[in-house]
């Protein structure tokens, strides 16, 4: 026999153990800034930092750019340190990451985008987490192929172990490292490096769904929801130019800016230039032009 409780707001079914978990993890913010402006652990927070940036490359370098659109191929020991890295952020297992993102591609801001902004801001931020799919994102999502993501035994493995991994990379390690290593104590540690940590990234990761379909120009194609925010840009480690990647999803670089304010770009030429990535896709300068002139809004295009 088992119990459970549906209630269901504005006709969605409220997903309660995601909410709980929500409010649970803002509740390190409230320790965070009390700590902040009374006896702030200055390594601790730093730690979190530096740890939450490049946890989150696993995100926007591995689940993101590699593994959703293969914008670029990566040798084996890159693959395992991206899916640590994804793993440490600890957003869903690799595949079932990017099946949602190739979904959001797909069907973009329809019934079937499992964050589609037409339902509010706040849904495409975090709502969509927290109440049941629409069924259109369960049919449609059958229609998309994601059979390449398990050719690949280091997506497999994640898969199959994403549970006690992301228990320890995610929550253990930020939590003991600082006990070690500078005699911080578990409940700061665990608070602030752990929780704190967590949240803030997944906040960054959802303004790329939220504020870069919200705000913004589309200088590439004004018939999509997708925008070029430049505060995202800078909080999601150059995941803002949105109008951009979502005309030309197959760049690796997601803009035509370079590497400008896009430190994910910065770490793939990185690795390229240590030989661990290969086969950079780039779209041309002409392919862009001609894009822009036949669909980028004609206002925002004077403005850019």
């Amino acid at each position: 026999m088992s119990f459970s409780v549906k209630i269901n707001f504005d006709g969605r079914q409220i997903v309660w153990k995601n909410v709980i978990a929500f409010i649970f993890l803002h509740s390190s913010l409230i320790y965070g800034a009390y700590r902040l402006f009374t006896s702030p652990p200055w390594k601790t927070m730093l730690f979190a930092f530096v740890l939450g940036t490049h946890s989150g490359l696993g995100i926007t370098a591995g689940a993101h750019r590699l593994w959703s659109h293969r914008a670029y191929k990566a040798k084996l020991p890159l693959r395992i340190f991206l899916a640590f890295l994804q793993t440490m952020a600890g957003q869903n297992d690799i595949y079932e990451w990017c099946r949602d993102h190739r979904v959001h591609h797909k069907f973009s801001e329809t019934d079937a985008d499992p964050h589609n902004v037409n339902r509010g801001f706040f849904f495409a931020h975090m709502g969509w987490l927290c109440v049941k799919k629409h069924p259109s994102v369960i049919e449609k999502g059958q229609t998309v192929d994601c059979s390449d993501l398990l050719e690949d035994p280091v997506v497999r493995f994640q898969r199959k172990f994403f549970l006690p991994l992301a228990l320890i990379c995610c929550i253990l390690l930020p939590t003991y490292l600082p006990t070690i290593l500078w005699n911080e104590s578990v409940f700061t540690a665990f608070m602030i490096a752990g929780l704190a940590r967590y949240i803030i990234s997944l906040h960054l990761t959802w303004l790329v769904n939220s504020a870069a379909h919200w705000w913004g120009n589309r200088p590439y194609d004004r018939f999509i929801g997708a925008r070029e925010n430049h505060y995202v840009v800078l909080g999601a480690l150059g995941e803002g130019y949105h109008n951009y990647h979502h005309t030309f999803p197959w760049d690796y670089s997601t803009s035509e800016m370079g590497w400008r304010w896009n430190y994910t770009t910065c770490f793939i030429n990185l690795m390229a230039s240590i030989g661990q990535a290969y086969k950079l896709r780039k779209v041309a300068p002409d392919v862009v032009r001609d894009r822009m002139k036949r669909t980028g809004s004609k206002q925002d295009l004077m403005s850019s």
